[in-house]
């Protein structure tokens, strides 16, 4: 019997994962000959400052996609440097990610969400909610006719066919690209401007933010934990040292062996072997994840790993895989996964006598 060879992104996500790499491998270019270069914190926070509501922005008075004569516009940038004018308030949103679906539902702006996409599974309300298509093939038709005042893309999901075609259509499409856990902080607070619920963003990102400074105080000063992060194993695919994954490992205490420029790259079971990760870390969406990690075990190619034989195994939360808000709660999963000794508590005698607590183990996958 055939086992699943992708681990952490099973049924539709794990076929929503493999067409994301088809369009990443395929056509990494065609963003980057229409917009400008990829944002950074201080881009997006420029971008904030430049289009926080004045009075001057009380804007055009024109006939808008949803047909309201009268409606105001605001320009905004988005984060990949276009100019998008977005009806006032945005009442009507679709979502073409579920990155951005989840993020909609951290603002608390679910009630404006329309639409979005077959793989937007979360949280599980998301699924209700009518269904325009793939992320990468979304239906114009439906799009159009769920009549958004905005629809919400990102860079490395969607297409420029479908942001052309949207624009063919006179919808406005705002788009993200977050490349790390600061820029998906920043671009959640922005979203939330954008989309009229600046004290939502605010509040959402300062409360993100906080959560990550108390876990770099607890863990901080600890030697970071050597792991593989396993995308697929068949190939065995893993990620590279600039995607926002690896900053988010890095984030939990822990450090990819693999570093590479690119985003998603092959690696060699020779290098792997000659590396020897401490931890194998798996992103878990699936009940059967733990199942499937004995059959690895079992394989002779993986045995040759410390890791493997040891079962040491890191599965956490399939978040990490989504550039939303919801990447701090699997970095603080990860955390107490690869150093439980930081989240155990001294007993008052302890601190007393200053002895420390030994002899706590990787919780991993057991």
């Amino acid at each position: 019997m055939q086992h699943t060879k992708r681990f952490g992104v099973m049924g539709m996500a794990g076929m929503l994962l493999l067409a994301l790499l088809v369009v990443i491998l395929l056509a990494p270019k065609a963003w980057a000959q229409s917009f400008s270069p990829r944002s950074t914190p201080a881009s997006i926070a420029a971008a904030a400052k430049n289009n926080a509501p004045t009075q001057n922005d009380a804007a055009t008075a024109a006939q808008g996609q949803n047909g309201a004569a009268g409606q105001n516009f605001r320009e905004v940038v988005d984060e990949t440097g276009r100019t998008v004018r977005i009806p006032q308030p945005a009442l009507r949103i679709v979502s073409l990610a579920p990155s951005l679906t989840e993020t909609i539902y951290a603002l608390g702006l679910q009630d404006r969400l329309v639409g979005d996409t077959d793989y937007c599974d979360y949280p599980p309300e998301a699924q209700k909610k009518q269904k325009v298509g793939g992320a990468i093939n979304p239906s114009l038709e439906e799009i159009a006719h769920l009549r958004p005042d905005v629809v919400l893309v990102t860079k490395h999901l969607n297409t420029l066919d479908t942001v052309h075609s949207l624009d063919a259509l006179g919808i406005p499409s705002y788009a993200t690209d977050p490349r790390n856990v600061d820029e998906i902080v920043a671009s959640a607070k922005r979203l939330g401007e954008v989309l009229g619920a600046a004290e939502a963003g605010a509040a959402l990102a300062e409360d993100l933010q906080r959560r990550l400074d108390a876990l770099r105080q607890k863990i901080g000063a600890l030697p970071p934990r050597r792991v593989l992060f396993v995308v697929w194993t068949e190939p065995l695919i893993s990620i590279g040292k600039d995607t926002f994954i690896a900053d988010a490992l890095r984030r939990a205490g822990a450090v990819s062996i693999i570093d590479s420029k690119q985003d998603w790259p092959q690696v060699n079971m020779e290098e792997v072997a000659h590396l020897q990760p401490e931890v194998l870390v798996f992103a878990e969406s699936h009940e059967e994840t733990t199942q499937h990690l004995e059959v690895l075990a079992t394989r002779p190619a993986w045995r040759i790993l410390n890791a493997v034989r040891e079962r040491n195994f890191a599965v956490i939360s399939e978040a990490v895989n989504r550039p939303a808000p919801r990447i701090v709660t699997a970095i603080e999963e990860l955390a107490e996964k690869l150093h439980p000794e930081a989240f155990v508590e001294k007993p008052a005698a302890d601190k007393v006598s200053g002895n420390t607590i030994s002899g706590a183990k990787c919780l991993c996958a057991r």
